[in-house]
């Protein structure tokens, strides 16, 4: 079944195809991983601000969709690699804009683009924070752990956390309601992520 978007100029191909193409142009075991990490966390923001989960969680699992392959061009390639497999303006849109002030000018336009742009970094910082548990499990985490790694600049280095902060301002969001809704999103794929 299709899923059918306002405004959108053609309907979204399903997520059994959002994942043949993830999984045509990735192999490596974090990158899958991350990309249902942000697809659960979309899912989970789709629902509680009463959007559409599934064309949330479809974007979300395709954001990366050229990181592997091309990390030198990311954001810029997968306009191509989309458009060539006829997926839709919105989508490729809200891909690209993911990477916005990092790798491309794309600015995330609606909530849906806001969302995608703050929790790819923070479901990183969620995932580090989680692997420095005893039991490496994200049931139980709390936001106070992850604020607490947050402000330590050493800790995940690699995650931005200005982007994070961007992002919230964009959303009009705390942050502590942001990592809430993160960890929530990330516990209801544990297992496939490996949490």
């Amino acid at each position: 079944m299709e899923t059918v978007i306002p405004n959108a100029d053609k309907k979204i191909p399903t997520r059994e195809a959002a994942w043949e193409l993830l999984t045509r142009y990735n192999q490596s075991e974090s990158l899958i991983k991350h990309a249902l990490a942000v697809e659960a966390v979309m899912r989970y923001f789709a629902q509680e601000l009463g959007h559409d989960p599934e064309f949330w969680g479809i974007v979300g699992l395709l954001h990366d969709v050229d990181y592997e392959r091309y990390p030198e061009e990311h954001c810029k390639k997968a306009r191509e690699i989309l458009e060539g497999e006829n997926w839709p303006e919105v989508v490729i849109h809200a891909v690209q804009s993911h990477g916005y002030g990092i790798c491309v000018d794309v600015e995330p336009a609606h909530e849906m683009e806001k969302v995608l742009y703050t929790i790819d970094e923070l479901t990183g910082l969620v995932n580090a924070t989680v692997l420095m548990r005893p039991d490496k499990k994200i049931q139980g985490l709390e936001v106070k752990s992850v604020k607490k790694k947050f402000k330590q600049k050493s800790f995940a280095a690699g995650v931005n956390r200005q982007v994070i902060e961007d992002g919230a301002a964009m959303l009009g969001m705390e942050l502590d309601d942001i990592i809430y809704k993160t960890i929530k999103g990330m516990e209801s794929v544990a297992a496939e992520i490996g949490l």
